[in-house]
């Protein structure tokens, strides 16, 4: 994509306005750190355009606390007080279901899961947001809590200009293949590999 130009342009009939403007399911996925950091600055992107930002954080449990969710609630702040931006919401899903399941049974965090999704096919029904960041979405799919099919057909059938970003190691391939943008970090080169944990202001 030289200058930002596409490479093929379609015979679909659209205007060259009309394809720019399509709304996108956007996937980052892969191994590396780096997924959810991307997502939240394309979200600060779209909060500088006005819209409406909405977080749902899969797999965080609703005590950690990050500096992304302390930055945009401060942006959801200025937004109410001055304009300036677009509204923003966030919402933890869970009480930590990756590696860190420690309260309430498999089935109580499945159905948590379900839950929020359920919730975020309502919002979109509604066209609540402008941009959904689904962070860590990926796993709830991947450990079967949420119906795979049922996520591309919400995403492929939602109503009006919504954006949807997913974050989450080992996206589903039906996941892969309905998105519109994938990306997959791959490591190259880690502090962790010479013994050196996370610190703030890289992690959280």
């Amino acid at each position: 994509m030289p200058q930002g130009k596409p490479t093929v342009v379609p015979a679909d009939g659209m205007t060259t306005r009309q394809r720019r403007n399509r709304p996108l399911v956007v996937v980052h996925t892969g191994q590396m750190k780096g997924k959810s950091t991307a997502a939240f600055g394309l979200a600060l992107r779209g909060w500088n355009q006005g819209w409406d930002i909405g977080v749902f954080q899969f797999v965080k449990s609703a005590k950690w606390k990050v500096g992304e969710e302390n930055a945009f609630r401060a942006l959801g702040r200025l937004h109410e007080a001055t304009g300036e931006g677009g509204p923003v919401e966030w919402h933890k899903m869970g009480e930590g279901w990756s590696w860190s399941r420690k309260q309430g049974t498999e089935e109580d965090h499945a159905a948590a899961a379900r839950e929020g999704w359920r919730e975020i096919a309502r919002r979109l029904a509604e066209q609540r947001h402008t941009l959904y960041v689904l962070d860590e979405f990926t796993y709830p799919l991947k450990w079967g809590w949420v119906d795979v099919d049922e996520v591309v057909a919400t995403l492929r059938d939602r109503p009006g200009h919504q954006h949807v970003v997913i974050t989450g190691r080992d996206a589903p391939q039906a996941l892969v293949d309905a998105a519109d943008l994938v990306v997959e970090m791959t490591k190259v080169r880690h502090p962790m590999d010479n013994g050196q944990k996370g610190q703030r202001g890289i992690e959280w």
